[in-house]
């Protein structure tokens, strides 16, 4: 990525990967991105992301789950 900075605001990170700024909150919210690798809290209270961490967990294996 062309971004001189790793930690960007859901906004910035929404432009730059596709996900829509709703999807982004979801999975902080719901723990599927790892607090303190791909996404911490400022200490305004502002969610940043880790656009380096993110392409590591794009780039991982999937896990499969069986239901």
């Amino acid at each position: 990525m062309s971004n001189p900075s790793r930690w960007v605001l859901i906004k910035r990170f929404a432009e730059v990967t596709g996900y829509s700024e709703n999807a982004v909150r979801h999975k902080v919210k719901n723990g599927i991105w790892v607090q303190g690798r791909i996404w911490r809290k400022a200490p305004d209270g502002r969610i940043f992301l880790n656009l380096v961490e993110f392409e590591r967990w794009v780039e991982s294996e999937a896990r499969v789950t069986s239901f």
